[in-house]
């Protein structure tokens, strides 16, 4: 469909528009053979972060213990047919998410379906062990969607996550228009603590956008999808993949040169303008006009603003990448701005503040606050055949998981 400037373009459907554009964008994977040097920066967390990262290590050595001892044959302790698929919650590239309950426990989860054939025709085999991996290491943050098991078929690769129903952010950002300061700020903050987190892991998520952050049903955030992220990134360290959603690029990807994880500082601030504003800072329904405005235009911020909001704003969409906010200290420089003067960080992470927003949902199976838009897609059909777990392909050596604590409790069902 063609959009004239003289028709009224709603949010939805300009975001319709780039929709594509991801796609490309992942299908140019661009590498540079010079050698730049590396930029060395002291990077600092709270206590609050320390303990999170040393309670991840503790658990994932536990978690070995088991992986170890069956490497993946432990796939035959769990199958597609251990689940009843509900409803299709959400969609992607590869496959669907769906939540889906557990036949013996009862539990409910979302069930991240992706299909084998296609990734493999699209060599996308190594971003799929990276979200495998980067799962792994995030249980333990409160803001991070976590992984319960991960299984295959000889058709299809299965992530049982916790499921999440208090619908995307974007979700709620179309109904509202732009969220309160105070709002924003609460989401923004979550996010930050989540992205300092990984970055404490060596881990950079490059692809924050709303679509990817969720709200549980007290209303918390909870970021999902790490297929982008790259492992093993120390402080300063550069990376050069072209990847991302286009209006979410920092300026120094969309110009192919080397990078740090200073572009999760930047993506925060497109989300952070969003949230605020209504629409990404540098957006334009032309391709080739958005991409300009985010390597050169003016940051335009509406009046309105409080002078924090605008300070932060213009701290994060920085194009200088060794003057924007977060760049030395990471997370320790967002803690320290006055945007974010009433939150106590501590009291943050353990979940402690009261969200400024609760979904209105009675249970898991209400799935008001999820958009239509996946939950009136039919369940695929290959989803609910009754396959027994594969042995693993040399395509996906080491995806199955279960975790420890559910390793005897997931027994099959016969």
């Amino acid at each position: 469909m063609t959009v004239t400037q003289k028709q009224p373009i709603t949010y939805a459907k300009m975001k319709g528009i780039v929709t594509f554009l991801s796609a490309l964008l992942k299908g140019k994977k661009v590498g540079f053979s010079h050698l730049l040097h590396k930029v060395v920066s002291s990077q600092q967390h709270l206590d609050t972060q320390k303990l999170l990262l040393r309670r991840s290590k503790l658990r994932k050595q536990e978690e070995e213990k088991v992986a170890s001892s069956s490497a993946d044959t432990e796939a035959s302790q769990m199958k597609s047919s251990d689940f009843e698929y509900l409803k299709v919650i959400g969609s992607g590239s590869f496959g669907k998410v769906l939540l889906a309950r557990h036949r013996k426990q009862g539990g409910y989860y979302a069930v991240k379906v992706l299909q084998k054939q296609t990734i493999i025709k699209r060599r996308e085999q190594r971003h799929v062990m990276v979200e495998r991996s980067v799962l792994l290491k995030g249980l333990d943050h409160p803001f991070l969607v976590g992984l319960h098991f991960s299984f295959q078929t000889p058709i299809a690769l299965y992530f049982v996550l916790d499921y999440v129903n208090g619908g995307e952010l974007f979700y709620h950002l179309q109904k509202d228009g732009s969220f309160p300061e105070p709002r924003a700020a609460f989401y923004a903050a979550e996010m930050a603590t989540a992205l300092g987190y990984l970055h404490s892991l060596n881990i950079v998520y490059r692809d924050l956008k709303l679509e990817n952050i969720l709200l549980d049903s007290d209303g918390h955030v909870m970021l999902t999808d790490f297929g982008l992220c790259k492992e093993d990134v120390a402080a300063g360290e550069i990376m050069y993949t072209i990847c991302g959603t286009p209006e979410y690029l920092a300026p120094e990807v969309l110009q192919g040169h080397p990078y740090t994880s200073a572009v999760d500082w930047w993506g925060l601030g497109v989300v952070l303008f969003e949230m605020l504003c209504g629409l990404p800072p540098f957006f334009s329904n032309s391709k080739a006009e958005m991409f300009e405005n985010i390597l050169r235009a003016p940051l335009q911020l509406p009046d309105g603003l409080s002078e924090s909001a605008q300070s932060l704003l213009q701290g994060l969409l920085e194009r200088d990448v060794s003057q924007r906010l977060g760049q030395s200290l990471d997370i320790e420089e967002l803690q320290e701005h006055p945007f974010f003067t009433s939150i106590n960080w501590d009291d943050l992470v353990a979940r402690k503040i009261t969200p400024p927003f609760i979904p209105n949902v009675t249970g898991p199976c209400d799935i008001s606050c999820i958009d239509p838009e996946f939950t009136l897609q039919p369940v695929p059909a290959f989803v609910t055949r009754r396959d027994e777990a594969a042995a693993a392909s040399e395509a996906f050596l080491g995806f199955s998981y279960m975790k420890a604590a559910e390793y005897v409790a997931a027994e099959p069902v016969s």
